[in-house]
């Protein structure tokens, strides 16, 4: 189904897609560098969904309209599979690094040759922080929606955002990386 987008929501998107690239990037790198199974599984599923996410932003700024229920089938099973070693995109690396240079918690190319550095409460605390920054930026980028159509499905992807970040504190707060006050 077409739909036709404004400058604004096309910018907005755009900036959505380059989160959702971050996203993807930061969660592949941190799956890579843990050896912890469990952990391995968080990453790997929330950045499947991140892929999705980018492969729906991308295909709203093509003047496509995805299928709500393509997107809630593959969401459900990838939410129930969390806090397990799936398997999921392990090693994946599809290049979605474009260039972007946005620093959401701890920066990418500052610390990329020094990755041993990284504990995994670090890896969790900058992933909770980055999921924090997405969640709301689909927040602004929903409202500014004519399209009740698209509000519903960019609603749906933040809702999978506020999972990640559900899924990475319930690990941190179940391995006292996290105290609930």
């Amino acid at each position: 189904m077409d739909i036709t987008l404004s400058q604004k929501e096309k910018t907005l998107l755009e900036d959505q897609k380059s989160s959702e690239q971050i996203c993807i990037e930061k969660y592949t790198k941190y799956a890579n560098q843990t050896n912890n199974s469990q952990l391995k599984g968080i990453f790997n599923s929330n950045g499947q969904q991140e892929r999705t996410h980018l492969d729906t932003i991308n295909q709203l700024l093509n003047g496509k309209l995805p299928q709500m229920n393509q997107q809630q089938g593959g969401s459900q099973s990838q939410s129930s599979g969390q806090g397990q070693n799936t398997g999921q995109g392990q090693g994946q690396n599809q290049g979605q690094n474009q260039g972007q240079n946005m620093n959401f918690g701890i920066n990418m190319n500052q610390k990329q040759n020094n990755n041993a550095d990284l504990s995994e409460k670090d890896m969790c605390t900058d992933l909770l922080m980055t999921e924090k920054y997405v969640s709301g930026a689909y927040d602004t980028t929903i409202f500014e929606f004519r399209d009740s159509r698209v509000r519903d499905l960019l609603n749906h992807i933040q809702k999978e955002e506020q999972q990640h970040g559900q899924a990475i504190s319930q690990y941190m707060i179940n391995n006292g990386m996290y105290t609930v006050q």
